[in-house]
């Protein structure tokens, strides 16, 4: 497996989801460029996790500059803006970037129930990413099972999986590698990217069972090999 990219694009990174992972990454060395549609705001994000994390490298750009900064560029957006920032980030993007697409179409996006999924005419979330990014660019999806909030809790020891999708296997190792920056979190390769509508849904799942038991669950897969990549 490669030994990780050294910097990396957070597009949403604003969000709940992408700033407890912008912290996460930061404090494990990696240099984080946040994204938002407002340069303000992404200033404003990039300066909070800098308080959060004093160690770490965070800066704060518009969506098109943050995403032609870095080769590897993850899209946590809610799933009503997924569309409209791909079609904003069209000229941003560049053959040879790798996009990790963490959007899950929820319901709760039209005013429904967060445990009930909206069906996408190309399948998934992440199947309309790789329709909608420039040629040359690859989609992974992952990241739709982590807890915001205890990614965002930096105390809070980590311990569960990471299911990614996507078409080629040295996407999915990059990926990889990057989650496993983050203590204990751990990459599961689920397939082609097809298998992104099961594991986008899994976020409902999750949130159903969070309710009832009042808890942040995650996803931990058995029996599997200790070398995955």
């Amino acid at each position: 497996m490669p030994d990780g990219d050294q910097s990396v694009t957070i597009i949403g990174a604003s969000g709940a989801l992408g700033f407890g992972l912008a912290l996460r990454l930061g404090a494990a060395g990696v240099a984080v460029t946040i994204g938002s549609r407002d340069t303000a705001r992404a200033e404003e994000a990039a300066q909070k996790a800098q308080a959060l994390v004093a160690g770490g490298s965070f800066r704060g750009l518009e969506n098109g500059a943050a995403a032609a900064a870095n080769e590897l560029v993850v899209l946590s957006v809610p799933f009503r803006s997924h569309s409209e920032t791909l079609t904003n980030l069209k000229s941003s993007l560049q053959a040879g970037q790798l996009v990790l697409d963490a959007t899950v179409p929820l319901a709760a996006a039209v005013s429904g129930k967060a445990t009930r999924m909206l069906g996408v005419w190309q399948g998934s979330a992440a199947q309309q990413a790789q329709e909608m990014v420039p040629e040359g660019v690859s989609v992974v999806a992952g990241l739709h099972t982590v807890s915001a909030a205890l990614l965002t809790d930096l105390e809070h020891d980590l311990d569960e999986d990471v299911l990614i999708c996507g078409e080629r296997r040295e996407d999915k190792a990059r990926v990889a590698a990057l989650i496993g920056r983050v203590d204990g979190l751990r990459a599961v390769d689920c397939g082609r990217l097809e298998m992104a509508r099961i594991t986008e849904s899994l976020t409902a799942l999750l949130i159903s069972i969070n309710v009832r038991y009042k808890t942040q669950a995650g996803f931990r897969v058995s029996g599997l090999p200790d070398s995955l990549w």
